[in-house]
């Protein structure tokens, strides 16, 4: 099978008819051989009656309904897990995406080479409120993740080969960053194409502002567990003895010069009256505790089992 199409959906009934008609267009002027898997992440519209309609008229729609919503990543990781296209194309249910951009995007992967491709919606069609913190949030997604060329990391719109979906997993909210696990797990040929956005056409947008907060954090915690997912101590241990033996060598300060001041006949203060001596045991407690915490995170990743699950690309025998 050429193509892959999936498509998480909430509450997009009046949508999905035209779009199933766009891709089905698409896909028949350039023959290819296709399936969509339309994820029905717990729409409380009649998306699923809509689903099974469209399933009627074309085996090729093939759909998934959750009892209840779970979110967009639950909803990829889902449909990439039934896959079964050589290259997976993901997009939006509310036709902001355009279906006609499929085959280029199918050509980067199976004649270009790509990995992932990722569309970039150079011309948007929405508010400033949306457009300014979209701009600062992939200007730092760039930054953390190391991947230069990419300018949209949030589209829906993206092609993939089908091994790249079969080795990562998408969880949580990490569908914004999915080029950065693709990344992570050897897959380094990451391609970015301009593609054309539509203005929304039935319904309201799903995400709030709230989602430009959530995607900061989840960046930050992609970006530890990369760099110390299975090397906690690295982090907590280095952190945690530097911590420690600042406050110990504050200890040492504050004590040699009360004992300078009596060695010399100075008047002097007790330890315990020197705040210097509060911090520097409060710095001494807190870098056992990250000390402490660090071992824990090695006991942890010692016993986990994707500790060896690597990624290997060619073997001979």
């Amino acid at each position: 099978m050429d193509i892959s199409v999936i498509v998480p959906l909430y509450n997009e009934a009046e949508s999905l008819p035209e779009l199933t008609a766009w891709i089905e267009r698409v896909m028949e002027e350039n023959k290819f051989s296709y399936e969509i898997w339309f994820i029905n992440d717990g729409s409380t519209d009649d998306s699923w009656q809509v689903i099974e309609s469209l399933r009627e008229k074309n085996s090729r729609v093939k759909g998934v309904k959750f009892r209840r919503n779970y979110g967009k990543s639950p909803a990829l990781y889902t449909g990439f897990q039934r896959a079964e296209g050589d290259v997976v194309i993901t997009m939006d249910a509310d036709l902001q995406d355009s279906p006609d951009e499929i085959p280029e995007l199918y050509r980067m992967i199976a004649v270009e080479g790509y990995d992932l491709v990722s569309g970039w919606k150079k011309k948007r069609y929405d508010p400033l409120s949306k457009t300014i913190p979209t701009k600062l949030f992939n200007a730092t997604a760039r930054k953390v993740s190391g991947i230069k060329n990419l300018h949209d990391f949030n589209c829906g719109l993206k092609a993939y080969k089908k091994e790249v979906i079969k080795n990562i997993e998408v969880y949580g909210d990490m569908h914004r960053y999915i080029p950065y696990l693709a990344k992570n797990a050897g897959y380094n040929k990451i391609g970015e194409k301009a593609v054309h956005h539509q203005a929304r056409k039935y319904g309201k947008t799903k995400f709030g502002l709230d989602r430009f907060v959530n995607g900061y954090l989840d960046l930050i915690t992609l970006w530890f567990f990369s760099r110390f997912g299975v090397k906690p101590m690295h982090f907590f241990g280095l952190l945690g003895s530097l911590m420690f033996f600042l406050g110990l060598i504050s200890v040492i300060v504050v004590g040699a010069n009360k004992l300078y001041c009596l060695y010399n006949g100075l008047p002097y203060r007790l330890v315990t009256d020197s705040p210097y001596f509060y911090l520097a045991l409060t710095a001494m407690i807190l870098g056992t505790q990250l000390f402490l915490a660090g071992f824990l995170g090695e006991l942890i990743s010692r016993n986990s089992s994707e500790r060896n699950n690597y990624q290997i690309e060619t073997e001979f025998k």
